[in-house]
């Protein structure tokens, strides 16, 4: 594609050098950057890409995209206000915009988003439709398919796009239901998608580091839904705290599905009962009640089904048809995961105080009465600080014992953020508390104090099979250590 019809939409401050090359890529790496590539200046909290442009150049960009005019280089540059905001514009353009003859549907919020993906991926198949996934665990061309590795919840505009005009040429793919992240939103990553429909699952406290308020939080996550074109649909979980507000800021012409368990809503769950099993409840919608017996477990899993559903019904979809398909779904990896019978060892990726207190609410479900409830978890770093201490308060208060590690320490001192989670407790006895900074370490105590009638939630890492330390990553994966610690794997 030549510069010039790839910026022919674009709202530019100038441009300096102007020839008109053919571009062959996009990039916003120097290190990966190739041969006829168009390089994306990008200024995020740490680098600036403007810096790169040079060595960009000599690995082959013909051209820069920028903020500034950088002096020294004989390439076109193309100035704009925001490289950031542009990238996506410019990707969107690049791969002749991909989501038009999609049916592109975007699911956000704080938790939930991974599982009901996979469950709108499966009631779509089961609806002899294919459909695509991409998400925090990578992207799939279908339920049965492996995952592909993604670098973020949602990718980078161009790699992005890139994927969704593979799925739609190559794959031959109609479909794609895709998480999208609030950096993804601020960032303007999923600039120039356009979504047939939006999912809300809930808004609770988390990347304050980066958002610095639940104010600001939402503003990111409404942006998806004020966005949507006429036509579209909107799935609110309406009794979240922020739903009214959701609902309120989706554009005009837009269909609205609303889904809870305590308030009015288009879809309501009633009758609500869990065993080992899983959950089982009676589901209201249009005056008629169905039945539900899920494998999966736990109130968060019936309101996930719930968002689930309702985006069926907006599709179309033959409500008795997408039940079906739930029922055979028997969770998510890293998701309310059992990996151990005896004792019961459920993984599950919760790290917020929210998704914590959701997880252990549902474990203290299934816990015999003659069984104890151990939570073991850490907290990330580099991250929200402030959910520490509370995700201490919701583990001691839950559980019957906690053991309190290292999540992904990253730069910070592993030490450190467990003495921030300790802050929270209301007792730190030995007999309901044990510290221990090495993750594997304090998996393997769980051998020694966990009977086989009790039941444990390793809570933080999920389905992620590495561990982020200072100065290095490595290979860790919480289910590969409870098999080995209890010898056995999941019956």
């Amino acid at each position: 594609m030549k510069l010039d019809e790839l910026i022919e939409y674009l709202k530019y401050k100038d441009l300096i050098n102007f020839k008109d090359v053919e571009i062959t890529g996009i990039s916003y790496n120097s290190q990966t950057t190739k041969k006829g590539d168009i390089f994306i200046c990008l200024t995020g909290e740490h680098t600036d890409g403007h810096k790169f442009a040079q060595s960009a150049i000599d690995s082959g960009a013909v051209a820069l995209l920028v903020e500034h005019k950088i002096d020294g280089v004989d390439v076109p540059q193309v100035q704009v206000d925001s490289t950031r905001l542009k990238i996506a514009d410019i990707a969107d353009r690049f791969y002749s915009n991909p989501s038009k003859g999609l049916n592109l549907i975007g699911v956000t919020g704080t938790n939930g988003k991974t599982t009901v993906t996979h469950l709108i991926q499966k009631i779509l198949e089961q609806n002899n439709q294919k459909c695509a996934l991409i998400g925090t665990l990578g992207y799939k061309l279908s339920s049965t398919s492996e995952y592909r590795n993604a670098k973020h919840t949602t990718p980078q505009a161009p790699e992005l796009q890139a994927t969704l005009r593979m799925i739609k040429d190559i794959e031959k793919i109609d479909n794609v239901v895709m998480e999208v992240s609030s950096h993804a939103l601020e960032q303007n990553r999923v600039g120039g998608c356009r979504f047939n429909g939006a999912i809300f699952t809930n808004l609770t406290q988390d990347h304050l580091d980066y958002h610095i308020t639940m104010e600001n939080y939402f503003r990111a996550k409404a942006m998806l839904f004020q966005n949507l074109e006429q036509g579209a649909f909107a799935v609110i979980n309406i009794d979240d705290e922020y739903g009214q507000r959701f609902k309120s800021v989706t554009a005009e012409g837009v269909k609205i599905f609303t889904y809870g368990v305590k308030n009015n809503a288009d879809l309501k769950a009633s009758d609500i009962s869990f065993s080992p099993n899983g959950a089982e409840f009676k589901l209201h919608y249009d005056n008629k009640i169905y039945s539900l017996n899920l494998h999966m477990n736990g109130m968060f899993s019936v309101y996930n089904v719930l968002a689930a559903l309702g985006a069926s019904v907006a599709q179309g979809i033959d409500l008795n048809l997408a039940i079906n398909a739930l029922q055979d779904v028997h969770g998510v990896a890293g998701r309310f995961e059992v990996v151990n019978k005896k004792p019961l060892v459920i993984v599950d990726y919760a790290h917020t105080p929210d998704g914590l207190e959701n997880v252990l609410k549902t474990a203290r479900e299934i816990t015999p009465k003659d069984g104890k409830l151990i939570c073991l978890f850490g907290c990330g770093g580099d991250r929200d600080a402030t959910k520490r201490p509370k995700m201490g308060a919701i583990a001691q208060k839950l559980a019957d014992k906690i053991i309190i590690t290292s999540d992904n320490p990253r730069s910070e001192n592993p030490e450190q953020i467990i003495t921030d989670i300790i802050a929270g407790l209301q007792t730190v006895s030995p007999d309901l508390v044990t510290v221990e900074p090495d993750r594997g370490e304090a998996i393997a105590i769980l051998k020694n104090i966990a009977n086989n009638n009790d039941v444990v939630l390793i809570a933080g890492k999920g389905h992620e099979d590495y561990q982020i330390l200072k100065d290095k990553t490595i290979h860790f994966d919480d289910r590969e250590q409870v098999r080995k610690v209890f010898a056995q794997k999941v019956i």
